[in-house]
């Protein structure tokens, strides 16, 4: 299975981004959690940005326009083949900057994907 790195995770079991790590890993993804909050999601560890991790298929967002600019870089950094904008993380100018970069924009929740065979 292709790695999974999850923006916004959160340790919080009301969070779509907590939701969407236990799904990862049910559906046999192995996941890398990256965030603010301090703790570890679905046995995964929270880290901080930084760490450039090279085998990295996907990354789903769970953070807001506002905050996606400070990851931009790391994102590009990471080079994954696809970044999902879950709902509410909608970004125009971040998915064009993707689009330039090779790397596939979806416009999906990531909980849906799985659920439905699309992941």
């Amino acid at each position: 299975m292709n790695k999974t790195l999850i923006i916004g995770a959160s340790p919080n079991p009301s969070r779509y981004s907590y939701k969407a790590a236990h799904m990862l890993k049910r559906f046999n993804h192995e996941i890398v959690n990256v965030g603010i909050k301090e703790g570890s999601v679905a046995g995964v560890e929270i880290e901080k940005p930084g760490h450039i991790h090279s085998d990295i298929d996907t990354i789903t967002l769970y953070i807001g326009r506002p905050l996606q600019a400070q990851y931009r870089e790391y994102i590009l950094a990471t080079k994954p083949k696809r970044v999902i904008f879950n709902p509410g993380t909608e970004n125009p100018e971040l998915e064009e900057v993707l689009i330039q970069h090779q790397i596939e924009p979806v416009e999906a929740c990531t909980l849906v994907l799985l659920t439905t065979g699309q992941y």
